[in-house]
């Protein structure tokens, strides 16, 4: 049995452990309003985008500050001159001179509305998981789930645990969290139980990272990445997303062994007896126990609120393994080539699929159609409903605030952010005063570039009233 799997199952869930995963679990909470919000108002993310919202709720979300937006009238179809006029200004004011690049359409037409260098490729930083998401949903579809398992090495009497590339894997969770994630404890407590049917109290622990290959950071990443936390070194085995706490930034020397640990403790607390250390082995029969990660659609949406840079790079092998490519960064990058050949997008080249790469380049125009065909795709549906909110959600969250000067666009822009040095970048959805809905990319590539200026320039096409 593989983990690679298009069904979840249900499993049983045992007493819920007392940690918070405050990092993954603020994104995933941001995931559980939103979808509360949508049920509530009877929006999908087609009608985000295409502009076809209930009466009564004109916009995605209401104002962050609690001032629910205005209905609109009929909108007025935007003039690409005011469009234009009104972004003059601020792109003019904010410093960024040659370096910035951007694109607008109309979210329902599809007419362009603007472009300043439109084509040019550019580095994207996070933006780049707007592809990697809808590679990934493309390919496996939104049901597909990641699977954990444990097998048996019965000459040796070891328990192997073999990852499958669900970074959101934990130790414990509460039975309350959303959504369920799958846990050792869990897979545990069903190891042994099919120990017990063997006879066996007595084990060893050894662990499985082959499912991915290759080097374990991308061309194009910066030494200090992993030691400032902002990714774990790539493999298929790990708890926490690498973190060496799920409450800390903090990531693991060692992911899959950290995981094996963990998991031996959580075979001794189930009654096993562990004997030695975790040693890294191979895997051979069928598994005698797995756990499923939430759908892909979960964990397409966990990546793109959260900007969670591990589940991107994962996700982008998964896509590798579907279409038959080695599942390392260059088979990954070349697996998202082939997706967006095949739906006719040009202007995507990547060395990595979380952003982190310089090396990555993307056109604004790419962004652009890319949003606008994961809102015309059913399947592809999350990468939309996944988008951070301003000044609500995700990676959006702290900005558009109050003392910001772009407040006044607060929950009605919906975006992907990126950020490296000297890059900055957003692209997503943003409502304006008419009711018109646009589809934007705008893109920084010049020294200081910050998310504020790219706020700024979405925030003006919030407020333009462009009719």
């Amino acid at each position: 049995m593989s983990p690679y799997n298009y069904n979840v199952r249900p499993r049983h869930r045992r007493k819920a452990g007392p940690r918070v995963r405050r990092v993954r679990g603020e994104a995933f909470l941001a995931l559980a309003l939103l979808n509360i919000f949508v049920l509530i108002t009877g929006l999908v993310a087609l009608d985000v985008i295409e502009a076809r919202p209930l009466a009564a709720v004109p916009n995605p979300v209401t104002r962050a500050d609690g001032v629910a937006a205005v209905a609109p009238t009929t909108p007025t179809p935007a003039d690409p001159a005011r469009i234009a006029d009104i972004l003059d200004d601020p792109m003019s004011s904010s410093g960024l001179d040659e370096g910035l690049s951007g694109y607008v359409v109309d979210g329902v037409t599809g007419e362009t509305l603007f472009e300043r260098d439109a084509d040019t490729p550019v580095t994207p930083a996070s933006t780049t998981k707007i592809a990697t998401a809808v590679a990934v949903l493309d390919t496996v579809g939104p049901d597909h789930v990641l699977r954990t398992e444990a097998y048996l090495d019965a000459e040796e009497n070891r328990v192997v645990l073999r990852g499958g590339g669900d970074v959101t894997l934990t130790t414990t969770a509460d039975s309350a969290d959303y959504p369920q994630v799958a846990t050792l404890e869990d897979l545990a407590g069903d190891t042994a139980a099919a120990l017990d049917d063997l006879g066996l109290g007595t084990v060893t622990v050894g662990y499985d990272d082959s499912f991915f290959t290759g080097p374990d950071t991308a061309p194009g990443w910066k030494p200090n990445y992993v030691t400032e936390g902002s990714t774990a070194t790539i493999h298929a085995l790990m708890i926490d997303g690498g973190r060496v706490d799920p409450d800390t930034s903090t990531r693991s020397p060692n992911p899959p062994l950290a995981a094996a640990e963990a998991f031996a403790e959580q075979l001794e607390k189930v009654g096993l007896t562990v004997e030695g250390t975790p040693a890294e082995t191979g895997v051979s029969g069928d598994p005698v126990a797995s756990v499923d990660s939430v759908p892909m659609s979960a964990l397409v949406e966990f990546m793109m609120l959260a900007s969670d840079n591990n589940m991107a790079e994962s996700l982008g092998r998964i896509t590798a393994l579907e279409l038959g490519e080695e599942p390392d960064h260059a088979g990954a990058a070349a697996a998202t080539h082939r997706v967006m050949d095949s739906l006719g997008i040009e202007g995507v080249r990547l060395s990595d699929n979380s952003g982190l790469s310089t090396e990555n380049r993307i056109t604004p125009r790419a962004l652009v159609q890319l949003v606008k065909t994961a809102a015309d795709d059913p399947r592809l549906n999350a990468t939309i409903t996944g988008l951070p909110t301003s000044h609500s959600t995700g990676t959006l969250a702290g900005r558009y605030s109050e003392h910001s000067s772009s407040h006044a666009a607060a929950g009605l822009v919906r975006g992907k952010t990126g950020t490296l040095d000297g890059v900055s970048t957003l692209a997503g959805t943003i409502h304006d005063q008419e009711g018109n809905v646009f589809v934007f990319a705008l893109m920084a590539n010049s020294p200081g570039a910050t998310g504020p200026q790219m706020d700024t320039l979405a925030a003006a096409l919030s407020q333009c009233g462009c009719g």
